[in-house]
């Protein structure tokens, strides 16, 4: 089929991956602008760029949608299909009316749940146990359209949502590489969203980095695991804030939430439930990443506070 696809992460790579090995014509791909990163403000191309030019794919990276340039970039491809995923952008009406087969968006939720920005995140956030992706037909509003075909999977106990993004992006990729040929085929579901089920997976920021120790267990745990990579959990170590990257399940407690104790693996932090978490990787500010206990053989705990 001939297709023009829209990503930026690393999660859309492995779908435009997909279409290329799966012998499509890929004929444009749209990504977002080259942004300037790090101290030196050097400009950077999008993961998608990247893997964009390694298969000589023309890119296009249009700074709006609405400005009618898109369109005439998009009515010159001529695509039958439009493929998107973690795109960025919003797309118009009369893009989204443009491909003989219609634009398709490969979503990390399982919809109607966790519509928005950031799914993985608040799929690990809010304890789910399942989740999973999802291939649409895309409408005006947000992650609203039909289903076309889900795949679902459990998420790990461990699993923090770096490492569930790199397994959805495959999940997703397969589905998309399955969705396809029904398309062309006319076999394709519409499967109408149940509106009643809607939930939303508004954008990460710092407001949620804090932990609050009254919490329970799980529910903190949740909260290092569903931060990762951006912004990170975050709290204080003898008044110094540290990022907390990893956390294991520790022994029930009679300690006031939030007392904190060296252990052989790392910090051991007292929860709202009776029971603590041991903090076992963390990163000072100014300072890399690192085991819980090597920071700790550096930096001698001083409070139980």
């Amino acid at each position: 089929m001939r297709i023009v696809f829209m990503g930026t992460p690393d999660f859309a790579v492995a779908s435009l991956r997909r279409l290329v090995e799966d012998g499509h014509e890929v004929v444009g791909v749209f990504t977002q602008p080259d942004k300037p990163k790090n101290r030196g403000m050097k400009l950077t191309f999008s993961p998608v760029k990247e893997y964009a030019l390694t298969q000589d794919l023309p890119v296009y990276q249009p700074l709006k949608m609405r400005d009618g340039e898109a369109l005439g970039i998009l009515r010159e491809l001529a695509p039958e299909l439009i493929v998107v995923a973690a795109y960025g952008k919003i797309l118009p009406q009369e893009i989204l009316d443009l491909p003989q087969y219609g634009c398709i968006n490969v979503h990390s939720s399982l919809l109607p749940k966790y519509r928005g920005a950031a799914p993985i995140n608040w799929a690990i956030l809010n304890g789910e146990r399942i989740t999973g992706v999802s291939i649409m037909y895309m409408v005006a509003a947000l992650d609203a359209g039909d289903v076309i075909r889900t795949v679902s999977t459990e998420i790990g106990e461990h699993e923090d949502a770096a490492a569930l993004t790199e397994r959805l992006a495959e999940l997703g990729a397969q589905a998309l590489s399955e969705a396809i040929p029904t398309l062309a085929d006319g076999t394709a579901k519409r499967t109408p969203q149940d509106e009643s089920a809607f939930t939303y997976a508004p954008m990460l920021d710092r407001s949620l980095s804090p932990i609050d120790w009254t919490r329970s267990a799980r529910e903190i745990d949740c909260q290092v695991r569903g931060l990762i990579p951006w912004p990170c959990a975050a709290t204080s170590v003898d008044g110094k804030s540290v990022k907390v990257y990893e956390t294991l399940s520790g022994e029930m407690t009679a300690d006031a939430p939030g007392t904190m104790h060296a252990v052989k693996r790392g910090l051991s932090v007292a929860c709202g439930d009776g029971r603590s978490l041991i903090i076992t990787q963390l990163q000072a500010e100014g300072g890399k990443r690192m085991a819980a206990a090597d920071y700790l053989r550096g930096h001698p705990l001083k409070t139980n506070g």
